[in-house]
């Protein structure tokens, strides 16, 4: 089996972390791609958003009906902190037989470094890293130079999470930035409105 965690905030999902994921999904030749929203990130800790389950919720949202795609609730049920070391120990005896690969954004490179155990998460997972086709390549950190990344170019989607939060407190229009059941649900449970 070879399987893809993909982490992150999450907050909210949407269609650009959809299509980076489908994208690693072929060109990966993967089977499963496991998304796991973080409880809180060690780098992200006292940011205002919405509540882990309240994430977890849209991720459902966001992937609902697509069988290559799972969410998996292992960092919310943990809580505290969420260490890409520990999700991928569980990982690793969740599936002790699949080949296991580490999705993340280009921006982490600068700060891959300060993860906790970074070497050990090498060890667990290959780590493949999504970069936007028209973006020129980070150069990697030293813990990474010897063969440790993986560079999986996806297509380039001109959307965040923090413009859609931004979108939303302004009073204008997400639809296409989210499906639909995302935007919904951002829109009943109030949202990023006052954050």
């Amino acid at each position: 089996m070879r399987l893809a965690i993909f982490g992150g905030r999450f907050d909210p999902p949407h269609v650009g972390h959809l299509l980076a994921a489908s994208d690693a999904f072929e060109r990966l030749s993967l089977d499963r791609i496991v998304l796991v929203p973080a409880a809180t990130q060690p780098l992200k800790a006292g940011q205002a958003g919405a509540a882990a389950d309240q994430r977890l919720e849209m991720t459902r949202l966001l992937v609902e009906g697509d069988r290559r795609f799972e969410v998996s609730r292992v960092e919310v049920d943990r809580g505290g902190l969420s260490f890409t070391v520990d999700t991928l120990m569980h990982f690793a005896t969740q599936y002790p037989a699949a080949e296991r690969f580490l999705l993340v954004g280009a921006d982490v490179l600068g700060s891959f470094g300060q993860w906790r155990e970074p070497e050990r998460i090498l060890e667990l997972a290959g780590l493949v890293l999504l970069e936007r086709q028209s973006e020129a390549p980070l150069a990697a950190p030293s813990a990474l130079r010897d063969g440790g990344v993986r560079r999986l170019p996806t297509r380039r989607i001109d959307v965040s999470s923090t413009e859609i939060r931004e979108r939303v407190r302004a009073g204008r229009s997400i639809r296409g930035f989210v499906p639909d059941a995302v935007a919904a649900y951002i829109e009943r449970a109030g949202l990023y409105r006052d954050s």
